[in-house]
């Protein structure tokens, strides 16, 4: 599978260890960045992503920062990522097959690495469950104010 990651410099220890190991699983991955732990702001790497995403640059998508609520902010104001913060593998799962989420964002200081991968693997593995769900995500993408 096509992943792209991106974090902001609270992140980039589990970016990288994320990274590696997606790339061990077989899977391509596109670092977007940041490339040092020099500070950076979160939505600028959050709107990265999230452009990937969109232009089809890549199926899935990681989102990082210290606590995943800024990055994943960022990233869901795109009309074409749906960004779900997960911590555990539920969360991560029911993101996929109830929200069709295209990416998840985890928080480096609240989440550990293997709990990050266990996460990763329920968001690659799980698929959209459609149906029902299909009319809720139309309207994630096309509000009707």
């Amino acid at each position: 599978m096509r992943i792209a990651i991106a974090s902001d410099h609270a992140a980039i220890e589990l970016k990288s260890a994320l990274a590696g190991w997606l790339r061990e699983e077989g899977h391509a991955v596109a670092d977007l960045g940041p490339d040092s732990a020099d500070s950076v702001d979160y939505p600028d790497y959050g709107y990265r992503l999230a452009a990937a995403i969109a232009a089809g640059e890549a199926e899935r998508g990681i989102a990082l920062c210290g606590s995943g609520i800024g990055i994943s902010i960022a990233v869901n104001r795109n009309p074409a990522t749906r960004c779900a913060l997960v911590s555990e593998p539920l969360s991560a799962a029911l993101a996929r097959e109830h929200n069709d989420a295209n990416v998840i964002a985890m928080g480096a200081r609240l989440i550990g690495v293997e709990m990050a991968k266990a996460c990763v693997t329920a968001f690659l593995a799980t698929g959209f469950g459609g149906a029902r769900h299909q009319r809720r995500v139309d309207k994630l993408s096309a509000p009707a104010l």
